[in-house]
């Protein structure tokens, strides 16, 4: 199933050296338009803001992180009937702040990297 210029150019014929030739010069000559059209774009955007039009840090400072542990809220239980509950019936599930603001920290002999509560060590 060739076509006619797939059999030319197959055939190592002049009309089939002349077809390559002309693809490739169509390619080139759009890839140039295709060059020419994103710099006139990039034209008519605005240009990038100047030093002084940045975004100054305030007289106190940069503002540090703030870490604070969270409490979750529990899920409702659902009624006597088993009946699932929905998500409308969840409603919004915000958390509180934790009574207790220290962080869990990694203890040795405690889970693992893979959960697997071991020291690692055989």
């Amino acid at each position: 199933m060739y076509t006619a210029l797939e059999q030319l150019a197959a055939a190592g014929s002049a009309a089939g050296v002349i077809i390559i030739v002309v693809c490739g010069v169509l390619l080139t000559v759009a890839l140039m338009g295709a060059v020419r059209l994103g710099i006139g774009v990039r034209r008519r955007e605005p240009a990038p803001p100047r030093r002084s039009e940045q975004p100054k840090l305030p007289d106190s400072g940069p503002v540090g992180e703030e870490r604070n542990m969270r409490e979750p809220n529990e899920v409702p239980r659902a009624g006597d009937d088993g009946a699932r509950l929905t998500p409308h019936q969840l409603g919004n599930a915000p958390s509180r702040p934790s009574g207790d603001q220290t962080r869990p920290r990694w203890q040795p002999g405690s889970s693992g990297s893979f959960g697997s509560g071991g020291s690692g060590a055989k």
